[in-house]
């Protein structure tokens, strides 16, 4: 019996699906576990295997098609196995099936009126249990938009979103009333738009690219954000780098990164300060047992933010090499859910562009990220008030102040600068 292959879930907010590109072609024989397609999702672009064995009868979504988490994308008939008269009937039905459940209707008389359900499905791949918004009416909301408010049971259509073109955003649903009605119903804040002429280049943005601008405006609108900045003397860092680097030349040894020394040293400092490593959770703080590193990495169409788990256990050498590893597999479109999952605390590094210092937006629901800066070669005041060469660079801290206080972020600061200031503390 053919088999059909369908959107999968691959993160997990992800509530629909892009098909960015198809690596295989009707009828080109496929294998459980070797890449069919690229799906990009809400975090980033993935490669999607194939669930099943045999040879593809027909593709049914089209490249750069948004695809809702659950709808047919092609047919695989097993070998020898012949296509049914019947394909173009069993793909409607596949599709009816995915689809959102409709309202159940109430007739005048009482009781409910229940909606017969779809004929029987092709096999399918195994996918998680789906929830939908109970709604006859298509409304333009954001894939978390969507799922959160399936979660809360919030109706969609009673709402006005305050997103670009009216689109219904994550704020607007979690600002509503759980169950919706018509008194859910708000103001829509009039978008600012650009005016342009015909030259101007208008882009449509990705998926990845609106959940980026969507989770941002969530962070900089719920979260309420403070800032502290810390000068490190980064000479001796740079000195004993190049002191280990020299040695790895002549041993085939691990060479480092500034970067690895700065990801070692925050995962230090939250161990010693473990009230950074927190979320809030609505009426309660959780605090992490484990660091979950997210390092920032830029990618064509954005920012990803891959997790290091378990970082506490690591030595700067595993650092490294999952560093290298995360960019690779990012750069290549190689990363898989489970490397997005478990953050607690991020870092965002902007020193290779020649940034001195900035304040990072916080990645939700994260109490903080850490911005870094570029190392400068300044005139600085020594001990004996001489002013001498010296070098210096700029650490941030952007905390959700529900979570963190002040003196506790000055306290991980501090910590940060006495390892980055000693950094063979790192290697004990």
């Amino acid at each position: 019996m053919p088999k059909i292959i369908e959107m999968p879930k691959l993160s997990d907010t992800m509530t629909e699906g892009t098909l960015a590109k198809w690596t295989v072609k009707e009828g080109d024989a496929v294998e459980v576990g070797k890449p069919i397609a690229d799906v990009e999702t809400d975090k980033a672009t993935m490669e999607y295997a194939s669930p099943f064995e045999g040879k593809i009868l027909k593709i049914i979504a089209a490249t750069g098609v948004k695809v809702p988490l659950g709808s047919p994308l092609a047919i695989v008939l097993e070998e020898g196995e012949e296509a049914p008269a019947n394909l173009d009937e069993l793909i409607a039905k596949a599709q009816a099936a995915a689809a959102p459940a409709p309202k159940e209707e109430k007739p005048a008389g009482g009781g409910s009126k229940k909606v017969s359900a779809p004929g029987p499905r092709l096999p399918t791949a195994p996918q998680p249990t789906r929830r939908a918004v109970a709604s006859n009416v298509r409304v333009k909301a954001s894939p978390l938009a969507k799922k959160i408010a399936a979660e809360k049971g919030v109706d969609l259509t009673t709402l006005a979103g305050t997103g670009p073109g009216g689109r219904i955003l994550r704020a607007d649903v979690e600002s509503a009333p759980v169950g919706g009605g018509s008194s859910a119903r708000v103001a829509a804040t009039p978008a600012i738009r650009p005016t342009y002429g015909p030259e101007d280049e208008r882009t449509p943005t990705s998926t990845m690219r609106n959940i980026i601008a969507e989770r941002l405006l969530a962070s900089k609108t719920q979260i309420p954000h403070f800032y502290l900045q810390i000068e490190v003397d980064s000479a001796p860092l740079m000195d004993f780098r190049a002191h280990l680097n020299a040695s790895a030349e002549k041993t085939g040894g691990v060479k480092y990164t500034v970067n690895d020394f700065i990801l070692k040293a925050v995962i230090r400092s939250a161990q010693a300060q473990p009230a950074i490593n927190a979320a809030w959770d609505g009426d309660a703080i959780v605090k992490f047992k484990s660091v979950g590193l997210s390092v920032a990495i830029a990618i064509d169409d954005g920012l990803v933010t891959p997790v290091i788990k378990q970082a506490e256990k690591k030595t700067l050498a595993d650092i490294s090499a999952a560093v290298k590893d995360l960019a690779s597999k990012a750069k290549n479109k190689k990363l898989s859910p489970d490397d997005f999952a478990g953050g607690t605390i991020t870092v965002s590094n902007l020193g290779s562009y020649g940034i001195d210092q900035f304040s990072a937006i916080i990645n939700p629901p994260q109490a903080a990220i850490i911005s870094v800066g570029s190392i400068r070669k300044v005139p600085v005041v020594d001990d004996k008030g001489n002013v001498v060469a010296g070098q210096r660079m700029w650490i941030g801290l952007s905390g959700d102040h529900r979570v963190v206080d002040g003196a506790v972020a000055a306290t991980f600061l501090q910590e940060m600068r006495k390892l980055l200031e000693n950094p063979a503390l790192m290697l004990v």
